[in-house]
């Protein structure tokens, strides 16, 4: 129940923040698409907590959420691959975009090194299991990934059609709810009667997706984020 009141106050804080924004230029919004994207939060959590708990649990003995995590990545893949959304207007490809290494590939090594200081200043303190490196080298980018950086952002970019050049890629309000969303969805909890939201993880994980954001839109591909993602979630165990 937890889970699912705090899943609530993501969404309502989505489609409030999402009206508002949209209210701003109505000509380059479209409400369906904010709606959507909303749909898509949701699925993606239900699948995440397998369900809140009403699905069963095949994986018990586990330390970490294979299950939810196998389940939410199925959902994003097989709704990637509808008309609607396409696997490379998801970013689902490992075509670069012509040209586009030469400026990503130092940005690429600017959130390698956030991560090592960050692993300096946050030891995770050794001793990770096997399975704890398994997990933290494959699923959280291939799962977080495809999700934040791709059918979602392309929900929430069709939702503000807006567009500010910046840094040689086009950004919308798309792509800061996206960086916000991944943000809350770390730092926004509830237990015990009230909401409690952890301003240091939302810096340390709304910030660096920005990141992922601008390599997303550069190269048109998830394979850099990923990769990155992976590497910051798993450096800090071999430390």
């Amino acid at each position: 129940m937890n889970s699912f009141i705090a899943i609530a106050g993501v969404l309502a804080l989505l489609l409030l923040a999402g009206a508002a924004l949209g209210l701003l230029n109505r000509k380059t919004f479209a409400p369906r698409w904010l709606l959507a994207a909303g749909g898509l939060v949701a699925v993606n959590d239900f699948l995440l907590t397998r369900g809140y708990g009403l699905l069963p649990n095949l994986l018990p003995h586990a330390d970490w959420n294979w299950q939810g995590k196998i389940l939410a990545l199925a959902a994003t893949l097989a709704i990637a691959a509808l008309p609607a959304f396409g696997w490379k207007a998801s970013g689902l490809t490992l075509v670069q975009a012509k040209g586009s290494l030469k400026s990503a590939i130092p940005v690429a090594l600017l959130y390698c090194g956030f991560f090592v200081v960050m692993a300096r200043i946050f030891p995770s303190g050794g001793g990770a299991t096997p399975e704890t490196i398994a997990f933290q080298l494959t699923l959280p980018g291939l799962e977080e990934e495809p999700f934040y950086r791709g059918i979602l952002l392309l929900a929430l970019d069709r939702a503000f059609t807006g567009r500010v050049r910046l840094l040689g890629v086009d950004w919308g309000w798309g792509a800061v709810l996206s960086c916000a969303l991944f943000g809350l969805a770390h730092a926004l909890g509830f237990s015990h009667g009230h909401f409690s939201f952890d301003a240091m993880t939302m810096a340390l994980t709304a910030l660096p997706s920005f990141i992922a954001v601008w390599l997303r839109l550069r190269t048109g591909s998830l394979l850099l984020p990923i990769l990155l993602h992976n590497f910051g979630n798993a450096f800090s165990l071999f430390l």
